[in-house]
């Protein structure tokens, strides 16, 4: 599976044990983020995994900055995205289940990285129900 990643200053250690981890599950890894912890500004992140799974270049985007927010609603001006904000395994499970959410935002400063790569797995496991979910999800981008 492809999946984009991107970050800013909150998350380059979080997004190394993620990509690791997407790695080792045989997963292939677009990485839009920074590397560094040098400030940067979120959306020149969270826009290009946003138009990445817009375009369904990827099937999937996982954004991580400090509260999640800012890569949040960036990401979610574009028509085909649902980004889920997440700082639980709960809310990752209901994401996913409910609302079709194909990119996970993680809030650094609000979670641990065995946290993050804990939900990510979560994200990547938990199948879209359909029914009466579609039906909602449908009618987000009218």
């Amino acid at each position: 599976m492809k999946i984009a990643i991107g970050n800013d200053h909150a998350g380059p250690d979080y997004k190394f044990a993620i990509v690791k981890y997407l790695e080792k599950q045989g997963h292939e890894v677009v990485n839009y983020g920074t590397d560094t912890l040098d400030s940067v500004d979120y959306p020149d992140f969270a826009s290009p995994v946003a138009k990445a799974v817009n375009d369904k270049e990827v099937l999937y985007g996982i954004l991580i900055c400090g509260s999640a927010n800012g890569v949040a609603m960036t990401a979610n001006k574009y028509p085909n995205v649902r980004a889920g904000l997440c700082w639980t395994e709960e809310i990752v499970t209901l994401v996913r289940q409910h609302n079709d959410a194909n990119i996970l935002c993680i809030p650094a400063r609000f979670t641990s990285i065995p946290q993050a790569v804990k939900m990510v797995e979560t994200y990547l496991n938990t199948p879209f129900e359909g029914g009466r979910h579609q039906n909602r999800v449908d009618k987000i981008c009218m």
